[in-house]
């Protein structure tokens, strides 16, 4: 039953369809969109406790376009063999300080190819 105004003309009702649609296209999007797959645990620091670094040591700048290894330039895919020459295991400390315009999609880059290689103790400078 509907309802009839003073002019005689009926009222419509409002199409829900469209914007159920617009919805759904903006679920599907944002759920194809977002990466579940790039866990890298993180272990926040406050500070109070003391750990020794012992060994050489192994500063990774992460620039946008190049890594450099204590200063020194090397590739993504070279990382491993030029960290495994400065370490005595994998559970050493590793200092990851992102340089200027270094995004952080650069830096879960590095330190998803370094979790992956075995290296547990990665330590983020700001």
């Amino acid at each position: 039953m509907s309802i009839q105004l003073a002019t005689g003309r009926r009222m419509r009702r409002l199409n829900m369809t469209p914007m159920i649609d617009v919805v759904f296209l903006l679920l599907v999007f944002f759920m194809l969109a977002s990466s579940f797959d790039r866990d890298v645990p993180i272990k926040i620091s406050t500070g109070g406790g003391e750990s020794a670094i012992t060994g050489s040591p192994r500063l990774i700048d992460i620039a946008p376009d190049m890594l450099r290894l204590n200063g020194r330039a090397v590739a993504l895919e070279e990382l491993t063999a030029a960290l495994d020459a400065v370490i005595s295991s994998r559970t050493d400390m590793i200092v990851l300080r992102p340089r200027e315009g270094a995004d952080l999609q650069r830096l879960v880059d590095v330190m998803s190819a370094l979790s992956a290689q075995g290296f547990t103790a990665l330590v983020l400078l700001e």
